[in-house]
């Protein structure tokens, strides 16, 4: 029974990656888009934790800690390239 809801949960979050999906590619805003992939880092994150949940596994938690720090990573790093237009500044000393 606890391995049919977690089957069930996984298809539940590839259902929810797959709605995410459609809104990249159709987001009316730029913004939202970036939502959008933040919202889908945290549902593969939920699917790696099922599935290590499902295998009896420990393995796959450094790849939840990775992915995560990777999806704020580039959450961030989205988000001042639209507040400055670059995500790394340089000083020129001119």
């Amino acid at each position: 029974m606890f391995d049919t809801m977690l089957k069930l949960s996984m298809f539940l979050l590839t259902v929810s990656i797959v709605i995410a999906l459609y809104r990249v590619i159709k987001g009316p805003s730029l913004s939202d888009r970036i939502l959008a992939l933040d919202s889908i880092g945290y549902n593969v994150i939920g699917i790696v934790a099922v599935l290590s949940m499902l295998l009896n596994s420990h393995a796959y938690l450094e790849t939840i800690l990775l992915i995560g720090i990777l999806a704020f990573l580039s959450t961030v790093a989205l988000c001042k390239f639209l507040e400055r237009g670059v995500v790394i500044e340089r000083k020129r000393n001119h």
